[in-house]
């Protein structure tokens, strides 16, 4: 028994050390990338971005002559433009990108609020969604915000570069219309828990782990007890629940699907989700707002938060975390790749 516990405190002594050491870059980077930040709301016009890209591209390419033929035929335009009373439609672009915990959702709630203080029935607003899932509570409030574009009878648009899996594809349902990039990640409509025990390791060493509830299901599956049939079924039966409710979530907004073909918890890649009915298009961010650029005036919003020290190491490690669970996705895509 001594020998263990010598043995024990000293790997806790080791993982202490990197942990530590792993803390103290994540703060020094931490400290380094948001020195100076302000919080508050960004908005980027995204046409005059791209009219900037286009005529630094012109200039490049051509000649003296041509260049000031362009810079006149652009002042006249803007003349024009200036004199021009009539309003042009808006999109307003989102950018969400998703961890474990949905953290972006206050900035999204933010975003969303200013949003719809403004739009009106004519305008849109796009969301360029990459998530992965994660918590279910979480998510399902990040879902929650984007149900208010739509109960404010606002077209919704939601665009799928890479991934939009599990509680990622719960906000990604609420669109009126789903865009995907061929290769893009959709569905993962299932619930998981998984939960390491530990309790005969403990039990070989001569370790007791005592648990007191008050509420015969206050805890059921533990990481250290030992588990009972009753326990796992328990556990089961919540996740069953939690399954249906997400069911029940992608029927209302996408009532034409076969939730029983599609509800299992796979995943399916851009051209078989649109078979499937988990997209309506198969196109990019990039493509779809090239094709409005000419139509509607595009706004990027984002609500940027200052966050404290705390916040930015458990941010930090989140992320890591997140990191991890793409990489799981890249090797089942992987996995499925000629080799």
């Amino acid at each position: 028994m001594i020998e263990f516990l010598a043995e024990y405190g000293l790997f806790l002594l080791k993982v202490i050390t990197v942990v530590v050491g792993i803390v103290v870059v994540i703060a020094v980077a931490a400290s380094t990338g948001r020195k100076g930040a302000q919080e508050g709301l960004e908005v980027e016009d995204l046409n005059k971005k791209h009219e900037s890209l286009v005529t630094t591209l012109q200039n490049a390419v051509s000649s003296k002559d041509q260049q000031k033929k362009a810079a006149k035929a652009k002042k006249k335009k803007d003349k024009a433009a200036a004199k021009d009373e009539s309003t042009r439609p808006r999109s307003f672009v989102i950018d969400f990108k998703g961890d474990l915990k949905a953290s972006a959702v206050p900035s999204l709630r933010e975003e969303v609020s200013a949003i719809l203080d403004v739009a009106t029935e004519d305008d849109n607003v796009i969301v360029r969604l990459e998530n992965h899932g994660g918590v279910v509570h979480e998510h399902g409030l990040a879902a929650s915000q984007l149900a208010r574009i739509r109960d404010h009878v606002i077209p919704l648009l939601v665009c799928v570069d890479k991934v939009a899996a599990s509680g990622g594809y719960l906000m990604a349902c609420v669109a009126s219309k789903i865009y995907a990039a061929p290769f893009a990640i959709l569905g993962s409509i299932g619930v998981l828990a998984q939960i390491p025990n530990f309790n005969r390791m403990l039990d070989s060493h001569g370790v007791e782990f005592e648990q007191v509830t008050a509420g015969k299901y206050k805890r059921t599956v533990t990481m250290f007890g030992e588990n009972t049939d009753e326990d796992r079924a328990k556990l089961k039966e919540e996740l069953e629940d939690v399954h249906t409710l997400f069911k029940d979530a992608v029927a209302r907004y996408r009532p034409d699907m076969d939730l029983e073909k599609i509800a299992t918890g796979e995943h399916w890649y851009g051209t078989r989700a649109l078979e499937l009915g988990l997209a309506d298009e198969i196109r990019t961010s990039d493509e779809l707002l090239s094709d409005l650029v000419g139509e509607r005036d595009l706004y990027s919003v984002c609500f940027k938060i200052k966050q404290p020290l705390q916040k930015r190491l458990l941010g930090g490690i989140d992320s890591a975390l997140e990191k991890a669970d793409a990489a799981g996705w890249r090797q089942k895509f992987e996995s499925r790749l000629p080799r």
